[in-house]
């Protein structure tokens, strides 16, 4: 098990190279998961496939993503820092090219599975590594730094893939990237340190079989509510299957010494509270976030190209706002932070619910980067306050699990404003409405909706705390457990 006596002695330098690999390979693993939806129609016309299978190439990639992210608490405990990075940015480098030199659709579906497995092991990794160099007073700066990879990377890939599906072969994402995956490689293999201390814990097979079934379940059957029927083998089947399997997970893991997951960190009310927010936050951020497009291009006639350009004034504010945003964590804390965020979250999100096919595209682009300066003063704040909130031994369990909620939360957020969406745009067809207004209604009813989750994660916040527990508030939690 790692102490939380781990001596940080690495120097300024080190700390500027480690983190200068560990962001990049964030940024390009994150970044390669949005590119694929604009790309999705040429893909189909090449192969010859229906939608249902277009969507693996989505589906799958999710899937493994999020099979392996709970894993790598046990694999970061077993392996050293530099071992897990080189391997997960190796294989992720592997997975590129076999996707770019894709001649067949399954050899595709192929490539993407094999970047999930290293991008599922670099998502938590990242956290860790700035959980065990910087003390609690300056993790906020370092988060924030994180925060620019993974705030900025999702928000830039529908813009960049517009670009390149519109000028270029749709192979072309993938030779985009590796370059950069082979580089940070090579940067890693010279200037990468380990971090932290490892141990020989006892890998639980049951609790992984459970694991994959569990969260990988879950996340199968919420991809797929929007397109099929909830009573069928691809939705009711495997949520159940993975709801089951989650509740022997937890009940198997409370048994062992060394549970493959520590569910017990979920009674420190500082993490579990600022992972409610978060959810919250994002479930409502990925739903209405994935609509957007959608208003842009089918609603208001705007081509690829111009829908990912209406997107990048947000982007540039949450990528300009995150390593601000950590900094002033460091100095006011997250609570405030959190507070001031989520508000102009709320705000934005529910006024874009009040659009409609006159609103001008720059009062909407405002609304999104409204929404965006909220996202980027909440995301990363709420994240390092969960996780100053557990001992530092625990830091695996409580990244793998917080990431491995993101998923999820991203998952049914999508599942449900899609749902809501097709929903409302369908009874307002059927009332002798034209198509366009019909999906107007449809999109401004997801933002309401996602307007309201967040104003309950706004709520939330007054109930923050916002100081960190002390060691010996730690130790009688831990006594408790």
């Amino acid at each position: 098990m790692k102490s939380d006596t781990t001596q940080r002695s690495t120097s300024f330098a080190q700390i500027v190279s480690i983190l200068g690999v560990i962001i990049m390979g964030s940024f390009v693993t994150i970044l390669n998961q949005t590119l694929m939806s604009t790309a999705l129609p040429r893909i189909m016309h090449e192969f010859s496939i229906t939608p249902t299978q277009g969507q693996w190439l989505t589906t799958a990639y999710m899937l493994i993503n999020g099979i392996m992210i709970p894993i790598t608490a046990f694999l970061v405990d077993r392996f050293t820092t530099r071992q897990l990075f080189l391997f997960s940015m190796s294989i992720f480098s592997v997975g590129t090219l076999i996707g770019a030199t894709a001649q067949v659709y399954s050899m595709l579906i192929v490539g993407r599975m094999i970047q999930a497995i290293g991008a599922g092991i670099i998502l938590p990794l990242q956290m860790i590594v700035v959980l065990y160099m910087f003390p609690l007073e300056k993790r906020g700066s370092a988060m924030g730094l994180i925060g620019l990879a993974m705030n900025f990377a999702p928000a830039i890939g529908p813009t960049f893939s517009g670009w390149v599906v519109q000028n270029f072969h749709w192979n072309m994402l993938f030779y985009f990237i590796l370059p950069f995956a082979i580089l940070d490689v090579i940067v890693a293999f010279f200037v990468l340190k380990n971090v932290g201390e490892t141990s020989k814990p006892k890998l639980d097979f049951l609790s992984v079989i459970y694991s994959t079934l569990g969260f990988g379940g879950m996340l199968f059957g919420l991809s797929n509510v929007s397109s099929q029927p909830f009573f069928s083998i691809n939705v009711a089947l495997p949520l159940v299957v993975g709801a089951i399997s989650l509740v022997l997970l937890v009940k198997r893991s409370n048994q062992l010494d060394e549970p493959l997951l520590n569910f017990s960190i979920f009674k420190y009310r500082n993490y579990r509270l600022n992972l409610i927010i978060t959810l919250i936050q994002l479930a409502g951020m990925y739903g209405a976030i994935i609509l957007l497009p959608i208003y842009f291009q089918d609603i208001r006639g705007l081509t690829p190209m111009r829908s990912g350009m209406a997107l990048l004034p947000g982007s540039l504010v949450v990528a300009a706002m995150s390593p601000i945003t950590g900094r002033m964590f460091d100095k006011i804390g997250g609570k405030k932070l959190a507070v001031a965020g989520l508000f102009l979250v709320t705000i934005g999100t529910g006024l874009i619910g009040f659009v409609d096919l006159s609103t001008p595209i720059s009062h909407i682009i405002l609304l999104q980067v409204v929404r965006s300066f909220g996202f980027a003063l909440t995301l990363m704040p709420l994240q390092t306050s969960a996780f100053n909130a557990v001992p530092l031994h625990l830091a695996s369990h409580a990244s793998a699990l917080f990431n491995t909620m993101r998923q999820l939360a991203g998952s049914l957020g999508i599942a449900l404003f899609v749902v809501l969406m097709t929903l409302v745009s369908q009874n307002s067809l059927a009332s002798n409405h034209a198509q366009r207004v019909a999906d107007l209604a449809g999109f401004r009813a997801v933002f309401i909706g996602a307007g309201l989750l967040t104003l309950v994660a706004f709520l939330l916040t007054f109930i923050m705390r916002d100081e960190p527990y002390t060691e010996a508030e730690k130790e009688r939690i831990e006594e408790k457990m």
